[in-house]
């Protein structure tokens, strides 16, 4: 808790103080360093200029003048980011708290409607997913390979493990933190189960997955162009309301990811040095509509996944700590000791 009252959380603070309570400081403080340059990087790479190109890549397919002038979609995201960022915590949720929701129920209501079309190949739709995670192409070597290919997905989808999130919960409000963490079991499961697997199952019941047009987008890794391209299949006018639909995505990823790696920036380097940190990102994000996205999205897939070797490692050794609190609230709210609005 800092002197003007506010919160500041995040693994690189449990990793170094809790391991430290522990007799493990040495190796808390180094975890907690290799976090916080692997969170910058992040935050740079997949939580900034990949969203940036991914977006980019839905937009141009309905506003064909942003093909050539890639760079006027990137300037136009470093200033209306820079505008929030700036601001803070206080103005990054302010700002989120309202897009996210639009943005999820937009893309959600049109995910059904398609599926609803097309009920009766949900159930195929799912076979092919369950036979594709099944598949041994290259043998044991193919197994694993798919195993590291989804352990990337999966991480740069939800972030569960990656230790990410937490900067931004523990700046929450309340009186029990497992109350909190209780809370942040929500996004995982709508960030995969929800929105990932609903635009998975569009993107094969409308036959975008294998079409040989839509080739260039699966050599690209272009997931937002084959998302556009399989919802224009059933509904011509999508791609317009889906381009709205993934910029908000990719903005209210941003200047969340400003957040983490701003806080891991203090951390490492001082309060007084945030806004060089907040003005090199939004340089990335002006850079983000400029590389291409293979390049940001192998650079983003290191660097996220890289923080969640310190993370897991002292959540594992935190676990005991985590559970005695567990244990407290739970008996407490099986008491009824918590009150009950209506």
């Amino acid at each position: 808790v800092r002197p003007d009252g506010r919160i500041m959380g995040g693994a690189m603070f449990y990793l170094s103080k809790g391991l430290t309570e522990m007799g493990w400081g040495r190796l808390g403080k180094g975890l907690a360093i290799m976090f916080a340059i692997l969170c910058i990087g992040g935050s740079f790479g997949g939580g900034n200029t990949f969203q940036v190109s991914q977006s980019l890549n839905a937009v141009q397919e309905t506003i064909p003048f942003l093909k050539d002038h890639r760079w006027v979609y990137g300037l136009f995201m470093a200033i209306i980011t820079g505008i929030v960022i700036i601001g803070g915590i206080k103005r990054i949720a302010s700002v989120a708290d309202k897009i996210v929701p639009v943005m999820c129920g937009t893309y959600v209501l049109a995910c059904l409607v398609i599926l609803f079309l097309n009920y009766d190949k949900i159930t195929w739709a799912m076979g092919v997913i369950f036979k594709g995670a099944m598949t041994m192409e290259a043998g044991y070597g193919g197994l694993i390979g798919t195993m590291v290919q989804g352990f990337k997905r999966a991480a740069f989808s939800n972030e569960a493990g990656v230790g990410s999130a937490a900067i931004a919960h523990s700046a929450a409000k309340t009186d029990y933190p497992v109350r909190e963490g209780i809370v942040a079991l929500i996004e995982p499961f709508i960030d995969t189960i929800v929105i990932c697997n609903m635009t998975a199952i569009v993107i094969i019941i409308t036959g975008a997955f294998s079409n040989p047009d839509f080739e260039s987008f699966r050599a690209t890794t272009n997931g937002a162009g084959l998302t556009s391209a399989a919802f224009a299949q059933e509904l011509s006018f999508f791609p317009y309301v889906l381009s709205f639909a993934v910029f908000l995505f990719a903005y209210s990823t941003m200047i969340s990811w400003s957040y983490y790696g701003e806080r891991c920036w203090a951390w490492l380097f001082g309060e007084k040095y945030s806004m060089s940190y907040r003005l090199l990102f939004l340089v990335f994000t002006f850079l983000g509509a400029i590389i291409q996205s293979q390049n940001v999205l192998d650079f983003g897939d290191l660097m996220i996944l890289g923080m969640a070797f310190p993370n897991m490692l002292g959540i594992v050794m935190l676990s005991g700590k985590v559970r005695e609190e567990l244990t407290v609230y739970w008996a407490k709210l099986k008491a009824g000791a918590f009150p009950v609005y209506h």
